[in-house]
């Protein structure tokens, strides 16, 4: 039986596109792309009435300013084209992320997943403006239409429940998270890591929670996280 092997990943986090950008050079097979993303309410819902939970925390003003200045350091010195996209309130995650759903039905995931991040940190492009995704749509090939209004599609919204249900069961709280067999690796400074379990140069750790539970601080508010 294969180990599962996921990348989830999150279209608004830079360091999401930066851990896509290392992926692509290295390429191992058969990884699972899964979309993680802040839910709407109804996302939300849906996910309970399944009986699964989202561990999703909104940050500080001051982690996102910190994020900002690491950011900007890490792609100069990777030498990745940045253009800081805009970042109005309430933007609607859903929209970019089931389109991406859509467009994995119609056999173009890869290529929307290029196109997207392209849009948004690139070109600097606002990915919650249907306008936009159609536009990205066009030059992926799919219905711009279809595509733009994918997340008021009633059988892409049960479809992305499976995706939440996944991450989950595998824990996921962050972005990017990778996971191969029990190995679960957040961020991306753990990118290395990942790759060696792949290669199978790491050891696999226990599914056995019971046997961290005497370290688990129940208390902890994940500050040095």
């Amino acid at each position: 039986m294969k180990k599962k092997c996921r990348f989830y990943f999150h279209f608004r986090s830079p360091y999401s596109w930066v851990g896509a950008c290392w992926l692509e050079k290295v390429k191992p097979l058969e990884i699972e792309y899964i979309p993680f993303w802040e839910l709407d309410d109804d996302s939300r819902s849906l996910l309970s009435d399944e009986g699964g939970e989202h561990y999703y925390t909104p940050m500080s003003k001051a982690k996102h300013l910190y994020i900002l200045q690491d950011i900007k350091r890490i792609t100069g010195k990777l030498e990745l084209d940045l253009k800081w996209p805009p970042s109005p309130d309430n933007q609607h995650w859903e929209i970019p992320h089931l389109a991406y759903i859509y467009a994995r039905r119609e056999g173009k995931a890869k290529l929307f997943f290029d196109k997207i991040h392209q849009t948004r940190w690139n070109q600097g492009k606002d990915i919650c403006d249907v306008t936009v995704i159609a536009e990205v749509a066009k030059a992926c090939g799919l219905d711009p239409i279809a595509t733009q209004n994918a997340y008021l599609d009633e059988s892409i919204r049960e479809e992305s429940v499976g995706e939440m249900m996944k991450a989950y069961e595998d824990g996921v709280f962050g972005i990017p998270f990778f996971v191969h067999g029990f190995n679960k690796f957040w961020g991306i400074d753990r990118f290395e890591l990942f790759i060696r379990s792949l290669q199978g140069k790491l050891p696999e750790v226990t599914n056995d929670s019971a046997s961290f539970l005497p370290y688990y601080e129940t208390d902890h508010p994940g500050g040095c996280g």
